[in-house]
């Protein structure tokens, strides 16, 4: 590990009982704080996420999330229906920016949501979390406030596996983490650089391309390395994380489409073919099937004219 990075973990790497709410609230003044939730079918689970963020962060004694906004990315349960009676403002993606059509994908939703909040620091929460637990938002918010050379935060957190402590992230094992010591060595000290929860300054954000689909986390992080630099950057553990884990073709097409993500910012000339093909067992013995490979990204939002307009306005 590079000596710089070991000086970043002993300076940016901290632990939600460093910042207890009073500091928080006090270093809030006059700055918004919008927390986004990107949604598709997660009935089960958007509710309780809703509900605990608007009793113990929306509160009159605790007033520190402004906004909370579910983006529905077409969801076809009750998704929107269960985010909105707990108490979210459910806003469909395709309803935001109808001028370019949208694509599938989570990064897709995150950078719709620029145009429908407000705050200047964003909070985004994947809406799969179980168990969840207001230290995941005001974690990574905590710092955003007192620290003002702070731009970008990411939560981190065990991962378990079934009843198995400290397993999952087969992604940011498998791939994420072998490039990003390869490539961006200065990112090796981030602990679940895959994670989905994370904040940062709007001013930094709007500034940022966002990959579409999967590999919007890795993009994002390596991305604002090079804007902010790596002491603007920084983690908070903030407990444990449970969540449903994917099946293994889906895991593949994940690494598949961060690597290709990591690729765009390695080099801008020749790319590998954007497909993937993985194999499935039927009656008749193994089946191909190719997919492929999230690789459009979204501009800056200060590139687009409907964003602009309404900061000026």
């Amino acid at each position: 590990m590079l000596e710089e990075v070991e000086r970043w973990l002993d300076r940016r790497s901290w632990s939600v009982a460093d910042r207890p709410m009073e500091r928080i609230l006090a270093a809030k003044r006059n700055t918004r704080v919008s927390v986004v939730l990107p949604a598709l079918n997660e009935e089960a689970t958007v509710g309780d996420i809703v509900a605990v963020i608007r009793r113990e962060l929306m509160s009159e004694a605790v007033p520190l999330v402004d906004e909370l906004v579910v983006i529905d990315s077409g969801s076809t349960d009750r998704t929107a229906e269960v985010a909105a009676a707990a108490g979210a403002r459910v806003v469909a993606r395709d309803a935001i920016l109808p001028r370019i059509p949208a694509v599938p994908g989570k990064g897709e939703v995150l950078w719709r949501s620029l145009m429908v909040t407000s705050g200047d620091i964003v909070c985004f929460v994947d809406a799969d979390l179980r168990d969840f637990s207001a230290d995941f938002v005001t974690g990574i918010v905590g710092p955003l406030l007192t620290d003002p050379d702070i731009d970008f935060v990411k939560a981190t957190y065990d991962r378990p596996f079934g009843d198995t402590p400290g397993q999952g992230g087969r992604v940011t094992e498998l791939v994420a983490r072998p490039l990003l010591n390869l490539h961006w060595p200065q990112l090796a000290g981030f602990v679940q650089p895959l994670g989905g929860e994370y904040a940062a300054r709007r001013s930094l954000l709007e500034r940022l391309p966002f990959p579409v689909g999967y590999g919007v986390e890795l993009g994002l992080l390596v991305d604002a390395l090079h804007t902010v630099g790596l002491d603007a950057l920084a983690q908070v553990d903030v407990g444990v994380r449970k969540h449903r884990h994917q099946d293994e073709r889906a895991l593949g097409r994940m690494a598949a489409a961060i690597y290709r993500t990591a690729q765009l910012r390695l080099s801008r000339g020749h790319l590998v073919r954007p497909r993937l093909t993985q194999f499935e067992r039927g009656e008749d013995g193994f089946t191909p099937r190719t997919y492929a490979v999230d690789t459009e990204e979204r501009p800056p939002m200060v590139d687009i004219t409907e964003y602009t307009r309404r900061r000026v306005a």
